[in-house]
């Protein structure tokens, strides 16, 4: 539900679900919102599964967005054997959804006219109680708050902690799409509708069931997904990963249709050594496998003046717990009530806004980070069988 136009505008940085979290947020409270993305193409071909968290659910909510079908409903865990079979069952319902779908939700509900593409910025300024920023292509925007929301990379951060950067955990996630139909019958029937995980040192691969092509719901057309996360030693083997098959050296991930063959080879000759047949006839059946480097990221602080950073641009979680998407959420949230809290005065809502998502966000790297060398880690640095 949004309120009455308070007669404040933001800027948010980043048209990805981070910015489309705070943009929503904010217009929810009354805030006139401008969203920019630096990208100039749209973004719904990106991303694989998430997890839907209370805090995702809340967000739409309270921007009035339906979430009566957001997902697919996992009713149990599966843990196998090194040989398929079931080592441990354990129920537990959960809510699988797609970034596609999360993506295209917010985009349709979000005023057109507000996203504008192809929007990079290049500097901040501050002055008068008023946030100005500057893009490449020479135009400005002032307004009264400005969000970062721009990822790993964030153009906002670096104006303001130029020294703080992300830094490689150890380890990518393979991932990879199979629509229902396309996996062979016994392994689809396992995974359908669960939660699966097989789990032997130093790594783990996991899937659920997640909306097909055009944020389908309808079974048959849905789509299993999987991560499997695998050790690469950063000085020597992680360049060759994240170079993709046109030769182009990628910061952190490389999408869809572009990994090397020769990586994607190798990933698919030790998938046939070590997953359990299950996962194996997974990632055979996968067309387009993609990859990204696992990154930790925290920041010092989260507001300068008028300007704060949200999501992935102030700290990266590692995926263990499934809580990046939410944690965006939980920033946006919590800074439209900070806002509405002090009458939309933007310095009392910011400062007391930050300690609380500084102290999330640190919470949520320290229990990834532990969870993430658990996995990885506990039989030194080594890939398995190798």
């Amino acid at each position: 539900m949004t309120l009455e136009p308070t007669g404040n505008r933001a800027i948010v940085i980043g048209g990805s679900l981070g910015g489309l979290f705070a943009g929503m947020m904010l217009r929810s409270i009354g805030w006139q919102v401008d969203i920019y993305e630096r990208s100039a193409h749209d973004l719904d071909s990106r991303g694989g599964g998430v997890v839907l968290q209370p805090d995702v659910v809340e967000a739409f909510q309270r921007a009035g967005i339906d979430t009566q079908a957001l997902g697919v409903v996992a009713h149990e865990r599966y843990y196998l054997n090194p040989n398929g079979s079931i080592a441990q069952p354990m129920p537990m319902r959960q809510m699988l959804t797609s970034w596609n779908l999360l993506y295209g939700s917010m985009r349709r509900h979000f005023p057109a006219q507000h996203y504008h593409a192809g929007k990079q910025l290049s500097d901040i300024h501050q002055a008068s109680e008023k946030v100005t920023a500057t893009f490449t292509d020479g135009t400005r925007e002032t307004a009264d708050l400005l969000i970062g929301a721009d990822g790993p990379n964030s153009t906002v951060r670096h104006q303001f902690l130029s020294d703080v950067h992300y830094q490689y955990a150890g380890y990518v996630a393979y991932r990879g799409l199979v629509n229902e139909a396309d996996l062979e019958a016994e392994a689809a029937t396992l995974f359908t509708e669960r939660f699966v995980f097989y789990q032997f040192p130093n790594s783990h691969i996991l899937q659920y069931v997640i909306p097909g092509e055009g944020e389908s719901l309808e079974l048959g057309k849905r789509r299993f997904n999987w991560v499997w996360y695998v050790n690469y030693d950063e000085a020597t083997e992680l360049h060759r990963i994240l170079t993709d098959k046109n030769g182009r050296q990628r910061d952190y991930s490389i999408p869809p249709g572009l990994l090397a063959a020769d990586v994607e080879q190798e990933m698919r000759l030790y998938a046939d050594t070590v997953l359990a047949p299950p996962f194996q006839k997974l990632v055979r059946a996968t067309q387009e496998p993609f990859v990204q480097a696992i990154l930790d990221l925290g920041v010092p602080q989260m507001t300068f003046g008028r300007v704060a950073l949200t999501g992935d641009a102030a700290f990266i979680p590692r995926p263990h717990t499934a809580a990046s998407t939410a944690k965006a959420a939980a920033n946006a949230i919590a800074l439209a009530e900070a806002l509405v809290k002090h009458n939309h005065n933007v310095s009392k809502a910011l400062k007391s806004w930050e300690p609380l998502q500084l102290a999330y966000g640190r919470q949520l790297m320290a229990s990834c980070q532990q969870l993430g060398d658990r996995s990885q880690f506990s039989h030194g640095v080594s890939r398995f069988g190798e």
